[in-house]
């Protein structure tokens, strides 16, 4: 879901500024919630939150990941930024360790090493090929890793759907006000082309387009959920690696719909910080770790 909504919006990125974009997918993610998800899992009672705060920190995390992710996109490939992205799963497992308590041995540190390398691979700092653009996707993975560990403090306490409803509230407000402030177009920038996606002035979609918005907010709703539920009932480090798959479906769309196979330097970064991510959940399986936690999903999730 998450990687169809990247090439949705590397697709839309040439003609729509990305909080007008981002604004429509929030709407319909969260219609999306209302709608179908909070029924599914209990009932409108279960928008009532005594973690007010939290809810509103994990919106601001993921808008900012968003933000930073997709306006590096706009500059450098869907590969590449996919990849520089995936240290996510990293910050994560060293993240749990401060702030969840969760146990990470010597082996799993030096995969998180290597990983960090990987980006620095990727990022190739003093050559002519560094791009300050790359910089954006390892913010938005920071971004991404907080909110995630986020989830899990909260994750006994709150459904899936409640944490859903509150990222995509979160989305609306945010996009809405920075359109309301910036929807003119003043400071966009067509010499540079993640300025110019930030702030170029919002504009009538043609049908097809408003459609594949649609679409955006369709995937992002039920990613949002599932990847919510899975960070809820599960430990951080165990679940982090299966979102590698993203990794491997962004380089695929990147070489099918626009050509760009990544040169043999960024195969190196993105084999050692896959790699990296890979070798600490089999860590996770030859430790016999329990892959979910003692309490149970009740049948209504």
């Amino acid at each position: 879901m998450f990687s169809l909504n990247d090439v949705g919006i590397k697709y839309l990125s040439g003609d729509y500024a990305l909080h007008q974009i981002v604004l429509v997918r929030a709407t319909v993610g969260l219609l999306l919630t209302l709608l179908v998800l909070v029924p599914l899992e209990g009932g409108y009672h279960l928008l009532k939150t005594r973690y007010p705060v939290t809810h509103i920190v994990r919106g601001m995390c993921v808008v900012f990941a968003n933000m930073c992710f997709f306006v590096g996109l706009a500059s450098i490939s869907l590969p590449e930024a996919s990849a520089i992205f995936f240290i996510a799963p990293l910050f994560i497992t060293a993240l749990s360790v401060l702030f969840l308590g969760e146990k990470v041995g010597v082996r799993r540190w030096m995969a998180v090493v290597v990983g960090m390398a990987g980006v620095i691979v990727m990022l190739r700092p003093g050559s002519d090929a560094f791009r300050y653009a790359a910089l954006l996707p390892l913010c938005a993975a920071f971004a991404y890793a907080c909110l995630q560990i986020l989830t899990r403090k909260i994750g006994l306490k709150e459904k899936a759907s409640t944490m859903s409803f509150y990222i995509q509230a979160v989305f609306v407000v945010v996009c809405a006000v920075f359109g309301l402030a910036f929807g003119d177009g003043r400071y966009a920038n067509p010499d540079n082309p993640s300025i110019d996606f930030l702030f170029r002035a919002w504009s009538q979609p043609q049908q097809r387009d408003f459609l594949i918005m649609v679409g955006l907010g369709v995937s992002s709703g039920i990613g949002g959920y599932l990847v919510s539920q899975a960070y809820r009932i599960c430990e951080a480090t165990l679940i982090a690696p299966f979102e590698y798959m993203a990794l491997i479906l962004a380089i695929f769309w990147g070489i099918t719909l626009w050509g760009e196979w990544p040169d043999v330097i960024a195969w190196t970064g993105i084999f050692m910080i896959f790699s990296s991510g890979m070798f600490i959940f089999w860590r996770e399986v030859m430790l016999d770790r329990k892959f979910v936690i003692k309490h149970p999903m009740p049948r209504n999730r």
